[in-house]
């Protein structure tokens, strides 16, 4: 064609026009409700801790006893690697990563916990607690010693704790403003959610404190913790949880699933409550779904089985922790919960040679595609958006290095967010 021809057509602009206005409306909610990745650094891990008993050196100790428990049930890359099946290429690696992370940054999102793992407590003894936990994480942030997220887990809105848990989140977001104003890693978690109303009042509630302060509409997020059967399907037998993310205006973060509650819920034996178990796959899969594209994330539950005693009882719970990791990173959820420090080793090893493990093949697609080189596979612009993803998520918990990726892609971390969507 030459450089003025034109193309015949038939229909007039008109109808072009009266699509697109027919389809403003659409387009708007599109934007609004999936506006797509944060474009932050998710965490792969939250740990939880009772509100009495987080102190300043509560993370620090954590890395410790992780150490510990490495040195003392697999001191070597090769037992490590024995124990958990990682294979021989990537022992070295992983294990000399575990150790680093450990040292220099035990825990990525912390949350002290005033519900399960706190309990009834006479309010005077939690007020103090609450006042606490402030003081104290205003001062990790303020010395460097914070992990990147921090916050409490307070008690849900039902009936009979509802004023002991807006008690407790007041207390806490006043004594951070008080010692200086919110940290930019600060995660609040909302539990027990059963109706989309609960999430609205903490909406409402949230409002109510920025007001109260001065600050930015906006400006606290939460997470909803799923772990109710009336969070995934309602009576009227429609999904919950879409309607939970939709009820927080823009607010929500994350959702997370609590493993043994929604078991308990679903009727499943203690022996066999399990991340894994079908009832879990179910609400993980609807939490899933739901939120697409939304921005708001997820995470896995926990395993209360604990890495402790004898060394062969060690590396049996190891195993265990360890390929239901990997399980939930296969599945795409990317975060979970750790319940003890000797959890630690096998959350990292599972992460780091989960993304070390297909660091050369995403990065030679990724690079193929960016370069239109063809190759044995014909990624489309959704594949690459989850090859730099997966790149930026290994980057971000430090399995792989910016230097790597760059030298086997050619790519920047600029780059990178762009092709992932990320804002």
């Amino acid at each position: 064609m030459g450089q003025q021809e034109t193309v015949a057509t038939s229909l007039a602009d008109t109808v072009r026009e009266g699509i697109g206005a027919a389809l403003a409306e659409v387009d708007a909610d599109l934007a609004r409700r999936y506006p797509g990745d944060p474009g932050t650094r998710q965490p792969v891990h939250t740990v939880y801790v009772p509100g009495d008993v987080f102190t300043a050196g509560t993370l620090r100790s954590w890395g410790d006893q992780a150490l510990a428990a490495l040195d003392e049930h697999a001191p070597d890359a090769d037992a490590l690697a024995a124990v958990l099946g990682i294979p021989a290429e990537l022992a070295v690696d992983v294990h000399d990563r575990v150790r680093a992370k450990l040292t220099r940054e035990p825990v990525e999102d912390l949350r002290i916990d005033f519900e399960d793992g706190y309990g009834p407590r006479p309010d005077a003894e939690e007020d103090e607690a609450a006042a606490r936990a402030a003081a104290l994480v205003a001062a990790a942030y303020r010395d460097g010693t914070a992990a990147p997220y921090m916050g409490i887990r307070m008690k849900c809105m039902e009936a009979a704790v509802r004023d002991r848990g807006i008690r407790t989140l007041d207390i806490f977001l006043t004594g951070l403003m008080e010692a200086g104003g919110l940290p930019d890693g600060l995660v609040l978690t909302l539990p027990k959610v059963t109706y989309a109303e609960q999430v609205t009042a903490m909406v409402r509630l949230l409002e109510a404190f920025e007001k109260a302060r001065g600050l930015e509409s906006g400006r606290i997020g939460f997470e909803i913790q799923i772990e109710t059967t009336q969070s995934i399907l309602g009576a009227d037998g429609r999904a919950t949880v879409a309607r939970m993310i939709e009820a927080a205006e823009g607010r929500a973060t994350s959702l997370h699933y609590g493993t043994f509650d929604y078991s308990a819920s679903c009727g499943v034996s203690a022996a066999h409550q399990s991340l894994d178990h079908p009832v879990a796959d179910h609400a993980k899969a609807v939490m899933q779904v739901a939120a697409a594209g939304t921005g708001v994330r997820l995470s896995d539950g926990s395993t209360n089985v604990l890495p402790v005693g004898p060394t062969a009882q060690v590396h049996d719970a190891w195993r265990l922790h360890h390929g239901l990791v990997r399980r939930s990173l296969a599945r795409a959820y990317y975060q979970g919960w750790d319940m003890h420090p000797a959890h630690l080793p096998t959350r990292y090893a599972a992460v780091y040679a989960f993304y070390r493990e297909g660091l050369e093949q995403a990065a030679a697609r990724l690079a193929a595609y960016v370069a239109k080189a063809g190759g044995d596979v014909m990624d489309e612009p959704a594949t690459a958006k989850a090859l730099s993803g997966y790149l930026l998520r290994g980057l971000d918990c430090g399995a792989v290095d910016l230097s790597e990726v760059a030298r086997l892609t050619g790519l920047t971390r600029a780059d990178l967010d762009g092709l992932a969507g990320r804002r």
